[in-house]
């Protein structure tokens, strides 16, 4: 098993919820929920039960209809796993419990009742359809599972020290040589293409075939569009997922709904949005009208950009129409010599970055004064009072109008300014140029 950040998370919670809460672990499909937290059940636990609901028999199904006796269900459950439950000495998984709702009712319950612990894995589980008709329990913790991000990729090839090294270079603002730098781009542009799906990983390091990793990649987006189809059998989310590369490639100040759906605006489909983003494998980006701190309070709800919650995907999603994403592709985005309609790949993988630090994704978009054209912040991150603009670049060029352009209309409200690009760190007047595989510290 891959080493992750969540499993530290599912320890602390371990200690200091002492049986009182369960714990929720959402996430996208095939991000890895399912096996961290049978590790964690091995490591932390004196015995465990793992009740898959995408496998589970009727029967199993049947024990959460009334749970009315709990001696009678823990039996059944032990007998059904060949399991000893040990009072506060074991855990009960409830694997994908979106597929059974009264599972997940049931959780206020078994909580009270203290005797064990209890993990849920889940995806799409905000979704109304799965919820309809249950209580939420209020004992339940969530917390957001995603894919590996960079340094957690480093870990999986067995390094694990870089990142450590690199912030301790982008807090003294150190410059590391262009060799180096070209070393460490390679590397991140490595995990951009691999992306961070442990399966794909995986596929990566036992057999480095370009080949095998684009089709284990599909699979993965497959899947999802099957998902998307169970929920919206009209295909309307298969097909505004399916159009994310392109729409970022268009370097619009917004995702054009209209483009994908004849005659319908985002206005239309604000619900559709809400799944996607509830199915965790897209990142929204909200147009913020007036960047400040407390952004999330008067962001356009109808004005959005769509990222794919994995970089890797978005490469491969960006040629889904052919039988294979081209060798050369891969080996131009190695090699630095991406086309400029597959710049947005950079784009993405900040947002990726972005996210799994812990951020929310705003952007701000004005008119450049006597031009068809707009000035545009990718992303906007907030530093205690004070908000730091992000502009990403696919490129060495270090020209940053709309950072100049922000930081003089909105002279007191910013921070740090940083312009995230493929060169060395540096520094240029008050911006800090800073390599994109540095994008995690910002």
């Amino acid at each position: 098993m891959f080493k992750r950040k969540i499993y530290s998370v599912m320890q602390e919670w371990k200690l200091r919820s002492d049986g009182k809460t369960a714990l929720l672990i959402e996430g996208a499909r095939r991000v890895g929920k399912s096996t961290v937290v049978e590790e964690f059940a091995k490591n932390e636990y004196r015995s465990y039960i793992l009740i898959d609901f995408a496998e589970a028999a009727h029967d199993v199904r049947e024990l959460f209809e009334d749970v009315s006796d709990l001696n009678y269900l823990f039996l059944q459950l032990q007998l059904r796993y060949s399991v000893r439950l040990f009072e506060r000495e074991s855990l009960i998984i409830f694997d994908e419990v979106q597929l059974c709702p009264m599972a997940r009712q049931a959780i206020k319950k078994l909580v009270k009742d203290g005797r064990y612990d209890y993990i849920e894995t889940g995806s799409l589980i905000s979704i109304r359809k799965n919820t309809a008709g249950i209580l939420i329990p209020s004992e339940e913790e969530r917390v957001q599972m995603r894919p590996m991000d960079y340094e957690e990729f480093m870990w999986a090839r067995g390094n694990d020290s870089t990142l450590s090294l690199l912030k301790d270079a982008f807090v003294s603002k150190a410059q590391l040589g262009e060799q180096t730098n070209r070393r460490l781009m390679r590397d991140f542009r490595l995990y951009m293409l691999v992306g961070g799906m442990p399966q794909i990983v995986d596929t990566y390091l036992q057999t480095n075939n370009l080949r095998e990793i684009d089709g284990a990649k599909r699979m993965i987006i497959n899947l999802y569009e099957e998902d998307f189809h169970k929920i919206s059998p009209s295909g309307v989310l298969a097909l505004l997922f399916d159009a994310i590369p392109a729409q970022l490639a268009r370097k619009s100040s917004r995702y054009h709904v209209s483009s994908i759906l004849a005659n319908r605006r985002a206005a239309d489909i604000l619900e559709e949005i809400a799944e996607l983003h509830e199915s965790k494998t897209v990142l929204v980006a909200y147009h913020a009208n007036d960047p400040n701190v407390g952004m999330s309070s008067n962001v356009n709800l109808e004005k959005f950009k769509l990222y794919l919650a994995d970089t890797g995907l978005f490469v491969t999603l960006s040629f889904k129409d052919a039988d294979m994403t081209e060798n050369a592709v891969y080996e131009k985005l190695l090699a630095d010599r991406l086309p400029a309609n597959l710049g947005a790949v950079y784009e993405n993988v900040v947002a990726q970055e972005l996210v799994a630090h812990g951020h929310r994704l705003f952007y701000h978009t004005w008119p450049k004064e006597g031009a068809n054209r707009n000035y545009e912040i990718d992303f906007l991150v907030p530093d205690g009072k004070k908000i730091c603009p992000v502009e990403v670049k696919s490129s060495k060029y270090s020209t940053h109008p709309s950072l100049d352009a922000f930081s003089q209309k909105y002279p007191s409200r910013v921070g740090s300014q940083y312009l995230v690009y493929t060169k060395d760190m540096r520094s240029d007047g008050a911006i800090t140029c800073v390599p994109t595989y540095m994008s995690c510290f910002l």
